[in-house]
């Protein structure tokens, strides 16, 4: 197994202990913990993307792997923060939903030989999301903060929106090659 797909599956392992630490009241300033965990695992994130295309080790498990670990972190900080009550359930299900919709149409892609590239806007949506994690992970008091991490959750939903109109619009052709 090469260094990326260590790093993917070093993510993966990551989250239930993120969950941990975010949802607990055993340890102290475990938000501290909880977002150290989370930038690391970004951080994995960006690294392995980085080394595999660097040194040519772009894998199957990776292509498959990696994208499946960052749905699998953004999607339990989300789900979290709703058990936390700091994003209405809803906007997480918009997210959430738009993540199921892309997997499924880029397998749609994938079976009929298609690759669907990752867009700027699908880019600025990951880069928004992770802002707005960090912010309300860490969940700072005052006025500015709680403005700042309500205006994060709102650019990363209008971007979730944009990015999946984006992918739509741009690979249409993929639903009629899928349904054939």
């Amino acid at each position: 197994m090469n260094l990326p797909n260590k790093l993917t599956l070093a993510r993966i392992c990551m989250i239930p202990i993120f969950v941990f630490f975010l949802l607990t009241d055993m340890v102290p300033n475990s938000n501290y913990i909880a977002v150290a965990i989370f930038i690391i695992a970004c951080l994995t994130d960006a690294l392995d993307g980085h080394i595999a295309r660097k040194y040519n080790l772009i894998s199957n498990f990776g292509k498959f792997m990696d994208p499946l670990a960052d749905k699998l972190l953004v999607s339990s900080a989300l789900i979290c923060f709703v058990q936390l009550q700091l994003i209405p359930a809803w906007i997480i299900i918009v997210i959430i939903s738009r993540e199921f919709i892309i997997s499924g149409f880029r397998l749609i892609a994938s079976d009929n030989g298609i690759v669907i590239a990752a867009s700027w806007w699908g880019k600025f949506k990951t880069t928004a999301q992770m802002i707005m994690s960090v912010l309300l992970i860490v969940n700072f008091d005052g006025v500015f903060f709680n403005t700042l991490e309500q205006v994060f959750i709102y650019i990363a939903l209008v971007l979730t929106v944009i990015s999946l109109i984006d992918y739509l619009l741009k690979n249409k052709n993929v639903l009629k090659e899928g349904s054939r």
